[in-house]
């Protein structure tokens, strides 16, 4: 076992958490995770009112009584709006939820001081997903308990910083006092092990859980996984100032076209709605939507049971460890 801040912050088995994914991560996978012994992930934006949301949050209690974390999203959209934000905030701090981690804009920022005060006081932790330094001495001087410094490996919105995994968590690392959670081309033991050396805290990964058997997506779209490799994704809507990492497809090679040819957010936007995702996800069409996900999927080869994954890399990486250290000679 590797203790860690975050394996004593939540009192977890491994230092692995799981990112939020749109339409997937919802209770039965969050709990699959918690109790394989990781840190499972809510996705708030999967919840469109107040008591679907908190619905999820009991629901998902129901499945496990271990920590979970839950996404809170403060990014441009067409669905989820800026009440929808402070919605969110306001059941997490009433249902206390262990953790929350935020992507986009700071909460401060975004909803208002006042809600950072809120989540502290019911005792949530609170974590900023980042991918530069600035951002992540700002999340520390507000008051966050976290960061997840975010490579441009990772899928979903890496920071158009474009700074690698390899180089952003010892910078973040060296700049802020608070735990630090590598995101970006993670998926097995060796890269845990990887991130630890960095000076990680815990790893967060999510194209990795995709193919999984507790992940309620259709099994093509799991295949899909396993067969592509890393190069096989690439970075869209970076015209829009909305950056994305997805798996290369017809519908991405036509955002692509697209921003080639100076087409604007009206044309875009219809191409990578939530809903095109939603029913990708459903029917297994892989070329039917932007499928957000990182790099790491060249390391993905198999799809087993969260349980599995998880005690795997975590053997996996204590033995990369042990070997590094049995070589050391004085």
């Amino acid at each position: 076992m590797i203790q860690t801040k975050i394996t004593e912050m939540f009192n977890i088995k491994y230092p692995i958490l799981c990112g939020a994914m749109m339409w997937i991560a919802k209770p039965k996978l969050c709990a699959a995770i918690s109790n394989a012994g990781g840190m499972g992930n809510l996705t708030a934006a999967n919840f469109e009112t107040e008591e679907d949301f908190r619905d999820a949050i009991r629901e998902t209690r129901q499945l496990t009584d271990k920590p979970f974390m839950v996404n809170v999203t403060i990014l441009p959209s067409v669905r989820v709006t800026g009440d929808h934000h402070k919605m969110y905030l306001k059941v997490c701090a009433e249902e206390k939820v262990d953790g929350i981690e935020v992507s986009g804009a700071p909460v401060d920022k975004a909803c208002g001081m006042e809600y950072v005060d809120m989540l502290k006081k019911a005792g949530v932790k609170l974590f900023h997903k980042v991918g530069s330094v600035r951002h992540a001495v700002h999340a520390e001087k507000v008051g966050y308990d976290g960061i997840y410094a975010a490579g441009i490996e990772e899928g979903g919105h890496p920071l158009d910083d474009d700074v690698s995994t390899m180089v952003l968590t010892p910078r973040i690392k060296e700049a802020v006092s608070i735990p630090v959670v590598t995101v970006g081309g993670i998926a097995n033991g060796r890269t845990l092990a990887a991130a630890l050396m960095l000076g990680a805290d815990a790893v967060m990964m999510a194209s990795r859980f995709m193919a999984t058997r507790e992940c309620e997506i259709h099994d093509n779209i799991k295949q899909e996984l396993v067969n592509r490799q890393e190069q096989d994704t690439t970075l869209i809507c970076k015209s829009i100032h909305l950056q994305g990492r997805a798996l290369r497809n017809e519908t991405v090679e036509c955002v692509l076209e697209t921003e080639a040819r100076g087409g604007g957010l009206e044309e875009i936007i219809p191409l990578i709605s939530g809903e095109k995702c939603r029913t990708a996800w459903q029917t297994g069409d892989v070329n039917a939507a932007p499928m957000m996900v990182g790099q790491s999927i060249g390391l993905i080869h198999s799809i087993p049971t969260c349980a599995e994954l998880l005690k795997e890399m975590m053997q996996e990486a204590v033995e990369r460890i042990n070997f590094v250290q049995a070589n050391i000679q004085s």
